[in-house]
C-alpha cells in the first residue's frame, strides 16, 4: 500500500481546485488568504502528513478534514500552515521602551497589576522574555502575562518552557543565570525557564480573527510579525479588536517591518512601531 501510494507520488503537488479549496479552508479558520505564490509553501508542510494518513492526494486530504469527526486533524493542518518564527528579545529596542514604559509606570505608582499580552506568541520566546522584563524591573509586585497563538502545536511547546541551546543562547548571560535552568542527564543540552517565572504566563488558544469576549483590558499588547500575513481589511479589525481591549494609555508594539499608519486612525505614535492609545 505504501509503496503503491508513494510511486503515484502522493502528496508531491497540488492542484489548482484542491490549492483553492485548502486556502479557503484556512482563511476560514485564521483570517489569512495564502497567495498563488504558496502553492509550494503549502505542499512541503503537508505532504508529510498525507503520507502519515496514507492519503492518496490533496483532495483525499480536504475530504478528510471536511469529515466532522476530524477535528483534530483540521487543526493540525492549521499548525502545519502557521508561520512561527520567533525568538528570545527579538528587536531589541522594544524591550528597551518596555523597560521605560515599566520604569515610569513605577515611579508615578502605576505599576500594579499590570497585563501585557503577547498576542501571537508562537513558542514562547516572546511571552518569557516578557517575563523576564516585567521580573527584573516590577519583581514580585502583582503583574501577568497574558500569551495566544492560533496554533496549539507551538502552545504546546511553549507552555512546557523548554528550549535547546541555541535558542536559549540568545537571552543576556545575566539574565540565563537567573531565569533558565540547564538540564541534566537526559535533558543535557537544553534549558528550562524558571518555575516561578513560567507560572506568572498564562497560555491560550486564540484567533485574533474571531478574539473572545472579556479578554483584557492590556496595559500594553506586543502584536509583532502577524500583522503582516493579512490582507489591509482583516488587519483593520484585528488591530481594532485588539485596541478595544487594550486600557487608556497602554502601548502597542508591531513588528519592525509593520505600520499601523492608514490602517486605524488615532494612536499616538511614540517612535515607528510603538503606539499609545489615547
Amino acid at each position: 500500500m505504501a509503496e503503491a501510494l508513494a510511486a503515484r507520488g502522493m502528496g508531491s503537488a497540488i492542484g489548482a481546485a484542491e490549492f483553492d479549496r485548502l486556502r479557503r479552508f484556512f482563511e476560514a479558520a485564521s483570517g489569512i488568504r495564502l497567495g498563488d505564490h504558496k502553492r509550494e509553501l503549502v505542499c512541503g508542510r503537508l505532504a508529510r502528513r498525507l503520507r502519515e494518513r496514507g492519503v492518496a492526494d490533496y483532495a483525499a486530504y480536504l475530504r478528510l478534514i471536511e469529515q466532522p469527526g476530524e477535528a483534530q486533524e483540521r487543526q493540525l493542518a492549521i499548525d502545519l500552515l502557521t508561520t512561527n518564527e520567533t525568538h528570545f528579545f527579538r528587536e531589541p529596542k522594544h524591550f528597551e521602551i518596555l523597560r521605560g514604559e515599566l520604569a515610569e509606570r513605577l515611579a508615578r505608582g502605576q505599576a500594579g497589576g499590570l497585563r501585557v499580552w503577547s498576542a501571537a506568541c508562537s513558542t514562547g520566546e516572546e511571552p518569557y522574555s516578557l517575563a523576564m522584563t516585567l521580573d527584573q524591573v516590577l519583581g514580585r509586585r502583582p503583574w501577568r502575562v497574558f500569551a495566544s497563538d492560533l496554533s496549539q502545536r507551538v502552545l504546546a511547546e511553549a507552555r512546557r518552557g523548554l528550549y535547546g541551546a541555541q535558542r536559549a543562547g540568545e537571552v543576556p548571560r545575566a539574565l540565563a543565570d537567573r531565569y533558565l535552568l540547564e538540564g541534566t542527564e537526559e535533558y543535557a543540552g537544553t534549558w528550562l525557564v524558571d518555575g516561578e517565572l513560567r507560572q506568572r504566563v498564562d497560555f491560550a488558544h486564540c484567533n485574533l480573527t474571531a478574539l473572545p469576549p472579556g479578554l483584557g483590558p492590556f496595559d500594553i499588547v506586543f502584536l509583532r510579525n502577524v500583522l503582516i500575513y493579512f490582507e489591509p481589511p482583516v488587519k483593520r479589525r484585528i488591530v481594532e479588536a485588539v485596541l478595544q481591549r487594550m486600557a487608556p494609555g497602554g502601548l502597542l508594539f508591531v513588528g519592525h517591518s509593520e505600520s499601523l499608519t492608514g490602517v486605524v486612525d488615532g494612536l499616538r505614535q511614540v517612535v515607528p512601531t510603538v503606539y499609545r492609545k489615547p
